[in-house]
């Protein structure tokens, strides 16, 4: 066994005296680990700082990657909530097989356990990390932008009890900001993804406001703000980068029909 903790005090060097392969899976194995020590702060902390300094070879991102997509299927939640964000580090590094985005389609609205943060099992987070592989997908060529932007208004108006409390909203709204600054994008796509939002929340509740309605409209909220003060993307390998929504403006009136169909006293 390698000392990780050592690693990360060598800047995270790679050890020479096992194959990278070998280390990578070992690294893999450790993201499953209920201590958060062991998951964040060793595992993550090594593989994210690989995956951004170019130091695995695609042969070894697309293991890791198929890895992780199968791990949205693992019986332990920190396993599936974790492999999110090690597949946005290899997304956002220019590497992704198109293979992997039905699985996390999957998984992304169909995840029940929305908890932030567990006293024992440390940060899950599954909103929020899966928001940042949706973003980084939905910024990347080979991804319709389109179908990230279904996704996340899938997620939001998915059934739950949870109400968001760790940014959720923040994370998975510009997620959606982002993805709207695709080019590609025409003006029907930028703004026919918010009609079941608009159907959901013009039927008055009879019994309470639901989690995902308010989550929906919380959410919906920061990507207005983003699309009207600018939306900063970072710059990525595949060339992407912005802070402009093409359709800006139509977005901006379709976001608030939404708004209108759930509160219409204030518009």
């Amino acid at each position: 066994m390698t000392d990780w903790a050592q690693v990360r005090s060598a800047d995270f060097a790679v050890p020479s005296d096992r194959p990278q392969a070998e280390l990578v899976a070992e690294l893999s194995a450790m993201l499953r680990s209920p201590d958060p020590v062991v998951r964040d702060g060793q595992a993550y902390a090594v593989l994210r700082t690989w995956i951004r300094r170019g130091m695995l070879g695609p042969d070894l991102l697309r293991a890791l990657g198929d890895g992780m997509v199968a791990r949205f299927g693992d019986p332990e939640v920190q396993a599936r909530t974790v492999a999110p964000l090690i597949l946005d580090a290899i997304v956002s590094a220019g590497f992704v097989e198109p293979s992997w985005v039905p699985p996390f389609e999957r998984w992304y609205v169909a995840e029940e356990d929305l908890r932030g943060y567990d006293e024992k099992l440390g940060w899950l987070h599954a909103v929020a990390h899966g928001a940042d592989l949706l973003g980084s997908l939905g910024l990347d060529s080979a991804v319709e932008p389109v179908e990230m932007l279904r996704l996340g208004i899938g997620r939001l108006l998915t059934p739950t009890d949870h109400v968001f409390r760790d940014l959720e909203d923040d994370r998975l709204g510009y997620a959606l900001a982002a993805t709207l600054t695709r080019s590609s994008l025409t003006e029907a796509d930028a703004t026919e993804w918010l009609d079941p939002a608009a159907r959901a929340l013009a039927v008055a509740p009879t019994d309470g406001f639901r989690a995902e309605f308010a989550n929906t409209l919380r959410t919906l909220r920061v990507v207005y703000v983003m699309i009207d003060q600018g939306v900063r993307v970072r710059l990525t390998v595949t060339g992407q980068s912005g802070t402009e929504v093409p359709h800006r403006e139509a977005v901006r009136s379709k976001l608030v029909e939404v708004f209108r169909a759930a509160t219409p006293y204030y518009f």
